[in-house]
């Protein structure tokens, strides 16, 4: 059972399920894509390379936390997992300006392709596995919220 219990037993289960925010029934990938935007805020003033050396190591950190989540709760990809979409979002935020509208433009937009999942984000959910899987899908829909991000920010 995915409870609070379940959340505390394992630091694993602590990350995966976004600190808790996996435990929302309704939404935990938007829970988990909220809890992102005060994770990025914290690195904002960093440089660059600590930017994204923080946000690789977290990309690594998710795919052994989902790993031993997912193997516990003997799933493939549960939705209470969203240290994917906190990723994901991450980086999404990494790369497009900020400002209080691109933030809300580019959560908006990640949310879509998160939920749709339109191919090739379909297929890698598909194709890929155990952490990597859970993980390499979000990425996947932050880059393509990057492109259109770019031709609406640009366009209009």
């Amino acid at each position: 059972m995915i409870n609070r219990k379940f959340l505390f037993a394992n630091i694993n289960h602590f990350i995966a399920l976004g600190f808790g925010a996996g435990l929302f029934k309704k939404g935990p990938g938007t829970a988990g894509s909220l809890v992102a935007i005060p994770l990025f805020f914290l690195i904002i003033n960093f440089n660059g390379y600590m930017q994204w050396l923080f946000l690789i190591t977290l990309f690594f950190i998710g795919i052994h936390s989902s790993n031993i989540t997912c193997k516990n709760l003997k799933l493939k990809d549960p939705s209470c997992i969203v240290i994917d979409e906190i990723v994901a979002l991450i980086m999404l935020l990494l790369l497009i300006p900020i400002s209080l509208k691109n933030l809300v433009l580019g959560f908006i937009i990640f949310r879509l392709f998160d939920i749709f999942k339109p191919f090739p984000i379909s297929w890698a959910e598909k194709k890929f596995h155990d952490g990597f899987g859970v993980m390499l899908d979000d990425i996947l829909a932050a880059l393509f919220s990057f492109l259109i991000f770019q031709v609406i920010y640009y366009v209009f």
